[in-house]
């Protein structure tokens, strides 16, 4: 999985610091996040959502798959 985490807190505005305050973590697990190196749980996810005032899927980029490089489920009857 890929975040959006540092373009939204770009656009918003708001700082790697901001963040840390808030969720009261350590800088370098913001900075992990938004060099993508990990990735937040869900949970944290919806807080950063709730900082930033976004949807949470503001947080994550689009999936690059098609639905034509998908392929469809046959079941083996």
């Amino acid at each position: 999985m890929i975040n959006r985490i540092a373009e939204v807190l770009k656009e918003k505005g708001a700082g790697n610091k901001d963040l840390v305050q808030f969720l009261k973590i350590e800088k370098e697990t913001v900075s992990r996040w938004v060099n993508n190196k990990h990735q937040p749980t869900v949970t944290t996810l919806n807080k950063i959502a709730e900082f930033l005032r976004v949807d949470i899927r503001e947080l994550l980029h689009p999936s690059d798959w098609s639905e034509s490089k998908v392929k469809k489920f046959e079941s083996k009857k």
